[in-house]
């Protein structure tokens, strides 16, 4: 499997909050031969693999859904009004291109600096925020409707390093782990029936995770998402957080330590790269949802270090993604923590 391009064909599908079923298609290409494919009326995949018949089952989750917009108005001029669909940076929204579900483009509306008060510097608030398609109104009424859903134009693109920029990293880069761990396991005895669930709606309200931890009923869950690398004026424990230095395994009081000290081992014994991402109360992911489901849900969280999140130049390094797949392989073939 050619990870690079699986990350970047998960990049390039739409799947805003809510309306995942363009990235969902791309990830049941990449599973359909080696795990068994279903979807769910929320908009998850789930893809099930491992021994079928095991006593145990371990839930992988990666929420597939990107950030963007919504229309809410479209005036007698043509431009439409939008508000955001998830946590958009609304920094760097003025004069980007963005696009409609069925591929019409606009540019977001902004004042050049000439014609403003001095206050160019200030991002302009989302409810400020217009979308200019070039056409007339009629022309736009019969292409845009109230409730579609816009996000960024921009194509991934390789960098130096081993490295990716691309709009929907987070966490289109994490659905690609799980796939990739799903291709890494296919055909290896298993002491797991092992669950992937690719969830919907995270950006938005977490809905995906919490149904389908639900529905699962596993016994261990392990959620994947992004986190912060270090770039220039980051301070704290992210300023060591580095791209390319392997998964962050995530310690927190939502988080099972025992799951979590197993991983650290792994990573450590196994010689995979890993760095260690402490967190004070929730993590602000999946792993909080899911870990409350039912009765609880022992639930361990693997990061992949991201810059730029929430922008259409989002970057990773794919080494990075490589460690969480191979961590999440070995801790599964391993029996987990719980196999004594």
């Amino acid at each position: 499997m050619d990870i690079k391009q699986l990350i970047f064909d998960l990049c390039s599908a739409h799947g805003v909050s809510g309306s995942e079923e363009s990235a969902v298609a791309v990830a049941e290409k990449y599973l359909s031969d080696i795990a068994e494919v279903t979807t769910d009326h929320n908009g998850n995949l789930y893809a099930v693999t491992g021994d079928k018949t095991a006593d145990k089952t371990i839930l992988l989750d990666a929420h597939i859904d990107r950030i963007g917009l919504i229309v809410t108005d479209i005036n007698d001029n043509g431009f439409v009004k939008v508000d955001k669909c998830g946590g958009i940076d609304a920094r760097v929204l003025q004069d980007t291109v963005l696009a409609t579900e069925n591929g019409l483009r606009g540019t977001v509306c902004c004042l050049p600096p000439h014609l403003t008060n001095g206050s160019e510097d200030k991002a302009e608030p989302i409810s400020k925020t217009w979308v200019d398609f070039g056409l007339p109104y009629d022309e736009v009424k019969k292409r845009v409707s109230i409730g579609d859903k816009l996000t960024f134009c921009c194509e991934p693109k390789m960098l130096l390093g081993d490295k990716i920029t691309a709009p929907a990293l987070d966490n289109r880069c994490g659905a690609a782990a799980l796939i990739y761990t799903a291709r890494l396991l296919y055909n290896k005895p298993c002491p797991y029936r092992v669950v992937i669930l690719l969830s919907s709606q995270e950006e938005t309200f977490g809905t995906g995770a919490i149904t389908g931890a639900y529905k699962t009923e596993a016994d261990e869950a392990v959620s994947v998402d992004v986190s912060f690398a270090s770039q220039p004026d980051i301070s704290g424990q992210y300023a060591s957080i580095g791209l390319g230095k392997g998964a962050m395994i995530g310690i927190a009081p939502v988080l099972n330590k025992r799951m979590t000290d197993k991983l650290i081992s792994l990573a450590r014994d196994n010689g995979i790269a890993y760095q260690l991402e402490p967190l004070s109360g929730s993590t602000g992911t999946n792993a909080d949802n899911i870990s409350v489901s039912r009765s609880g849900v022992k639930t361990a969280l693997i990061s992949i270090p991201q810059r730029y999140m929430h922008t259409q130049a989002e970057v990773i390094c794919i080494r990075d993604v490589e460690s969480v797949s191979a961590l999440i392989r070995d801790y599964i073939l391993c029996g987990g923590a719980f196999n004594d």
